[in-house]
């Protein structure tokens, strides 16, 4: 003490002795030293002390144990070697303290007397271990402690707030989380080797009031007796929100394009069988015994080419005719039709703002939108109920960022559709406009409803909501662009359904068509009509025909998607040396598949398929007639 005083200046020192306790302070005082005795007899002694001590000699012999000292032990020690496996424990580690009952762990502080003597005193902190160990409880990390075998030894309290547990002590890892194809016992066998690195994994809180996910990263800590594992934990549950938005968008991305490739190879085949049909009934009058049977074909072929039309909406790559409407008016002319669809048990009911501007949208596919909502509306209220539809103008100043979009700023016209039904669950609000998804039992809906709503909706450059609670109805939010423009627009691209013509027509047609069952069937019908064909199954062939300066041609009529060079290409090409010949596009994707990617072609129209005879034939006599 002398020379700690000499050194610092000043020195105190405590000593616990049986009678009490001892404080002695040394102060440096120039060349003296002065000695202070403070003797606190009010103290309880060492052997009335609750909290174990014992009095060693340096060599490892006890020379004293209070009596918490022999109660936690059980008796009576000689050596340090008997109490600890690893010998003299050193100041503030943990140490697993041998008993007459088994081993504990223990906390170490050490108190050093005169030269040869020590104090040693024993804390347990094997029951309080939250309070005590690697002060983790209060950190704003969660944290995991746990064992090599994965059973959690303590969780502070942002991993208890995180998980939503009140005590994960004596929990197994893989009772808390699931791992999603993340084997957790493989990898806590990992994690426990030492110097090991292993990747964090995202893994699914268990029993969560919400879906929760968490970032897991798992560590080994060499603390000394026993090694330990750590696992910090990070919130990931936005994350994996926007994993799952991105996940979704994708697929929906992916089924839109498998609908509108599947949409074009039975637009090629309705094409043939409703062309062939139609060329079989100009053979056979309303009183013949096949009439009716081919009629059957007839009708079941437009039924086909309605259900792949629903396709085409879904994956936003239909024909449309936009034309700018009121719909005051459009709702009006549907409400007639929309009260006999609710039923007697239904009421309807129509408001509107009175100061509502014009939406730029295809009529047709518009009332087919309000009318699977209202269809839906009316099954989800089995016992009756209101259905109200409200149109009211809107003004963004600021994005609307909902669900998954971001509504832009600008004027909008919006239409909602409201039920007083069952209502729909949050996790089914997530799919209803996935394509086949539906709640209905088998035979009571096909699940396009919505999607098809959905694609005519964003193909219009509009928006659609979905808000519900159960029990308390539904409500569909559609939000369109407004428009100022009054007067309807008309587009080229648009073609009327005509009854067949007997007049003969003139003139010679360049057919370009690699399906031959349609190739085949517009042929006949043209040449039927009066008209020249030539044929040519590519576009390749097409060129090498028209190399022939001598050959005369009036109207090409083409498919845009071919194998090789595609439609507008080769007809860019050929109209290079023949700038006067008008041009029928035909295909079973939407008209927008092929425009904006070439330049624009003054004399041409758009015929989608399936058409019929009369639609081909005055189609192209109206390209005849320009």
């Amino acid at each position: 003490m002398s020379q700690h005083a000499q050194d610092q200046g000043r020195f105190t020192e405590r000593l616990i002795g049986s009678t009490g306790h001892l404080d002695v302070h040394v102060q440096t005082l120039r060349n003296n030293q002065l000695w202070r005795f403070v003797l606190k007899d009010s103290n309880p002694s060492v052997e009335e002390h609750d909290i174990a001590m014992l009095t060693v000699a340096r060599k490892g012999t006890i020379l004293f144990m209070n009596q918490s000292a022999k109660a936690l032990i059980g008796k009576r020690i000689k050596s340090i070697e008997q109490l600890f496996a690893t010998g003299m424990p050193m100041n503030g580690t943990l140490q697993t303290l041998q008993t007459t009952d088994g081993v504990m762990r223990v906390r170490i502080d050490i108190q050093h007397l005169q030269a040869d003597r020590l104090h040693i005193i024993i804390t347990p902190v094997a029951d309080d271990i939250e309070n005590k160990n690697y002060a983790l409880k209060d950190l704003p990390i969660p944290l995991l402690q746990l064992s090599l075998n994965g059973t959690i030894e303590h969780a502070n309290t942002s991993a208890l707030t995180l998980l939503g547990y009140s005590n994960l002590k004596g929990y197994g890892l893989s009772e808390i989380f699931d791992g999603h194809g993340v084997l957790i016992d493989d990898w806590i066998e990992k994690a426990k080797e030492p110097h090991s690195t292993i990747d964090a994994e995202f893994l699914r809180v268990q029993g969560a009031k919400k879906e929760t996910f968490v970032q897991v990263a798992l560590k080994r800590i060499n603390s000394q007796p026993d090694p330990s594992l750590v696992a910090i934990l990070t919130d990931a549950t936005k994350l994996k929100s926007l994993e799952a938005q991105f996940v979704q968008s994708q697929k929906m991305q992916a089924i839109g394009q498998l609908a509108g490739g599947v949409a074009h190879d039975f637009n090629n085949l309705l094409t043939a069988i409703s062309g062939h049909c139609d060329l079989m009934l100009l053979r056979h009058d309303p009183g013949d015994q096949d009439y009716a049977d081919l009629m059957q074909v007839h009708q079941n072929s437009n039924r086909a080419a309605g259900l792949v039309s629903q396709l085409l909406a879904f994956s936003r790559k239909q024909t449309l005719q936009l034309e700018h409407l009121d719909l005051r008016n459009t709702l009006s002319d549907l409400t007639h039709l929309l009260n006999r669809l609710v039923g007697e048990t239904v009421t309807l009911t129509l408001t509107h703002d009175p100061v509502l501007r014009a939406v730029r949208a295809d009529k047709r596919q518009l009332e087919q939108v309000i009318m699977n909502l209202v269809v839906n509306a009316r099954d989800a209220m089995p016992d009756g109920g209101d259905i109200t539809i409200q149109t009211e103008s809107m003004t963004l100043s600021a994005p609307l960022k909902r669900d998954r979009v971001t509504v832009p700023v600008g004027d909008y016209i919006v239409v909602r559709v409201r039920d007083e039904g069952i209502g729909i669950d949050e996790e089914s609000l997530q799919k209803i406009f996935e394509p086949f998804y539906t709640t209905k039992r088998v035979g009571e809906g096909t699940g396009l409803g919505l999607s098809t709503a959905y694609g005519i909706v964003k193909q219009t450059g509009g928006f659609i909501f979905a808000d519900s609670r159960l029990g308390v109805g539904t409500c569909f939010s559609l939000l369109f662009p407004a428009s100022d423009q009054k007067d309807p627009i008309e587009t080229r691209s648009s073609y009327e359904r005509l009854a067949p013509s007997k007049e003969l027509c003139s003139g010679v047609v360049l057919l370009v068509e690699d399906e031959a069952p349609v190739r085949a069937f517009a042929t006949r019908a043209l040449s039927m009509r009066g008209f020249t064909v030539i044929e040519a199954e590519s576009a390749e062939k097409a060129l090498e025909l028209l190399e022939d300066t001598a050959l005369h041609v009036d109207v090409f009529v083409t498919d845009v998607v071919m194998p090789g060079m595609d439609g507008p290409t080769w007809v860019q090409e050929a109209l290079i040396a023949r700038p006067n010949v008008n041009v029928v596009f035909v295909s079973g994707y939407a008209e927008g598949a092929f425009q904006g990617k070439n330049p624009k072609f003054l004399k041409s129209v758009f015929l989608p398929k399936p058409f019929s005879l009369a639609e081909l034939t005055s189609t192209v006599q109206g390209q005849l007639d320009v």
